[in-house]
């Protein structure tokens, strides 16, 4: 079976991404957490955080701008995991208006009219704190996030809902994630909590995880990293790597199902030369079924590196019986609710776990 390995991007400072989760990591966050908060900077207005306090024990957020986290994952970043939340907005909530000439590239400005595409400016407000004993509890990270974002004028459907996310790295913990979206002058604003967990890779001593499997629909590299928080809609950034994943997990007919996680726990082989990267000997046994019968088993998978980007390709072989004859057909997986099955080895340690992923093809 043909296997597609991720390329890994170059290790960036902050946010970016190294395949390693150190052992130190309990003696580098203790230290991390003994900095001061960043010289005393204001990254959240003192009446939008007054309005985020208010919404903490209750979970009730305002909803002058509506917005729903309705998913995460999260991927590793350095000693750290960058965690992605994605967001559904609806267009006639972002305040999309005409976008002047003076927003319109120079090079784009003569060929097309101003009223071409429509533009929105708004604040993201993002409020990290650890979560003790089911309770919020101290502030660990503040960001604020101007975002803007931009829509074709044709076509444009106030009611429409687009896909938007946010990401940020963090130490492994327990917290709850309060968001704010403003409008630019904070008159209009939305709220929103969402409590998460990031596993700590030492309580993993004798088993695997994998962070949360999603299905990618593009991937593309950039010139430069995303080293600050941004808003982007219909993908995220994660180095230099641009992802437009399938939130749907949904598939059509002769699709490829692109999985995408990280083998959390996996032991790895130290490089022999300064300049070399370090190996892991990772095996992953796939296997399609619908309800409890098999649709599809693959051949094991090997993987070097525990970031792994699969297209598995949606192809049943099946034996078609002709009188007393029998022989052998490739079709596309059809229609219908299936489970794909994942049984992870690491030929190191010999640890291992099973995953399962619900996805439809239709």
């Amino acid at each position: 079976m043909n296997t597609r390995k991720l390329i890994v991007p170059v290790l960036v400072a902050g946010l970016i991404f190294s395949i390693v989760l150190a052992p130190g990591l309990a003696a580098q966050k203790d230290k991390q957490e003994a900095k001061p908060q960043a010289s005393q900077r204001v990254f959240i207005p003192k009446e939008i955080k007054a309005i985020l306090d208010e919404g903490l024990t209750s979970r009730q957020g305002r909803q002058d701008i509506p917005f729903n986290i309705f998913r995460t994952t999260f991927l590793p970043a350095q000693t750290a995991f960058y965690e992605v939340f994605f967001l559904k907005i609806k267009n006639g909530d972002l305040g999309y208006a005409p976008a002047v000439a003076s927003q319109i590239p120079a090079v784009d400005a003569a060929a097309a009219p101003a009223t071409a595409k429509l533009k929105a400016g708004f604040n993201v407000f993002l409020q990290f704190r650890k979560m003790e004993n089911n309770l919020p509890t101290q502030i660990v990270k503040e960001v604020y996030i101007p975002a803007s974002v931009e829509a074709d004028s044709e076509g444009y459907d106030p009611n429409k809902e687009d896909v938007y996310s946010v990401g940020y790295a963090l130490f492994p913990g327990n917290y709850l994630l309060a968001m704010a979206m403003t409008s630019l002058d904070l008159k209009k604003i939305g709220t929103q909590y969402f409590e998460f967990t990031l596993p700590d890779v030492k309580n993993l001593s004798k088993e695997l995880d994998i962070t949360p499997i999603f299905l990618s629909k593009d991937q593309k590299d950039l010139s430069t990293p995303e080293t600050v928080a941004s808003l982007h809609k219909g993908c995220f950034m994660y180095s230099v790597r641009q992802i437009t994943p399938n939130l749907d997990n949904t598939i059509g007919v002769g699709e490829l199902l692109d999985v995408f996680y990280y083998v959390i726990g996996a032991q790895s082989i130290d490089p022999k030369q300064p300049n070399e990267r370090p190996t892991w000997n990772i095996e992953v046994q796939y296997e399609v079924t619908k309800g409890k019968e098999p649709a599809i088993r693959f051949q094991p998978a090997n993987y070097d590196n525990p970031l792994v980007s699969h297209p598995l390709p949606m192809k049943q072989t099946l034996i078609i019986k002709d009188g007393d004859k029998e022989r052998t057909e490739t079709r596309d997986l059809g229609a219908g609710n299936y489970t794909l099955n994942l049984k992870i080895t690491d030929k190191i340690s010999g640890n291992s776990c099973t995953k399962n992923f619900d996805f439809t093809v239709k």
